[in-house]
């Protein structure tokens, strides 16, 4: 099933992530941890491609099942 760049940001929301600012059509989210904060970058695209989403879950540290793959 092919997840939009919305419900992608909406995923990452909910585990802990805000969104800091976009410009153009690329949102950047941060979760600010102890030692830091961890940023990802989400393009907003109507259908995103497996390595991109695979990207997206390597970058915030979250289970790849939580994109569908």
């Amino acid at each position: 099933m092919p997840i939009s760049g919305k419900k992608a940001i909406k995923i990452l929301e909910e585990n802990g992530f805000a969104v800091s600012r976009q410009k153009g059509s690329h949102v950047v989210l941060t979760k600010k941890l102890v030692n830091g904060k961890k940023i990802v970058v989400v393009p907003v695209h109507k259908e995103l491609k497996r390595g991109t989403l695979r990207s997206i879950a390597a970058m915030s540290e979250l289970n790849k099942s939580k994109f569908g793959l």
